[in-house]
């Protein structure tokens, strides 16, 4: 349940930061900016309070969601080709949703 609770912030933090991109508002657009940042902040706060096997463990699990999010946005990309782009865009969803619920079965092919 946890998993699905976080598949839906970070999903809604993705639709926002690309609405967000949209505006004509430097400032708003410049909070883009920092999404990596914050990132990079997080993980240096994780690095403190985390084992070098948790760590080592959250990390494999943000490669995944990584990949994850090239998936979709390489799939939407290709399949605006031949698909009107609300197809497209639904399509990679449930690729990408089918990637991330079968991903602990991937990740344990790896360790």
């Amino acid at each position: 349940m946890l998993y699905f609770l976080y598949f839906i912030v970070g999903g809604t933090i993705m639709v926002i930061a690309l609405l967000l991109s949209q505006s004509k508002y430097l400032f708003l657009s410049g909070i883009i900016t920092a999404l990596p940042i914050l990132t990079l902040i997080n993980m240096g706060m994780q690095m403190k309070n985390m084992k070098e096997d948790t760590f080592h463990s959250v990390l494999q699990n943000t490669v995944f969601g990584a990949v994850g999010m090239l998936l979709f946005t390489v799939l939407a990309f290709v399949l605006t080709n031949w698909f009107k782009p609300s197809i497209s865009v639904i399509s990679s969803l449930a690729v990408y949703a089918v990637f991330m619920l079968s991903g602990k079965y991937i990740m344990s092919m790896f360790t």
